[in-house]
């Protein structure tokens, strides 16, 4: 966890805007990763745009293509089926 006592004072703008370049980084990971957790875990996608403060569409388009592929590169996707 990051201390706010160490991040660097506005008045040093080059170490203030690369600790912003860092916390965004690590931020951006750390949503990725627990919205990914979150669907395994049978969230669906409205409760993860409540949490994250988003609209369900916001949160779907940002996270959906991470989240829905498959764990194992020789798993089949059927992507059309002829009707019979």
């Amino acid at each position: 966890m990051i201390d706010i006592k160490s991040i660097p004072s506005p008045d040093k703008p080059a170490d203030a805007l690369a600790a912003v370049v860092a916390l965004r980084l690590m931020a951006d990971r750390l949503e990725r990763k627990t919205v990914k957790r979150a669907i395994e875990q049978g969230w669906t996608w409205a409760q993860v745009a409540e949490a994250l403060g988003v609209t369900r569409q916001a949160a779907h388009k940002r996270h959906a293509k991470q989240c829905l592929k498959p764990k194992d590169q020789n798993s089949v996707r059927v992507t059309h089926v002829q009707p019979a």
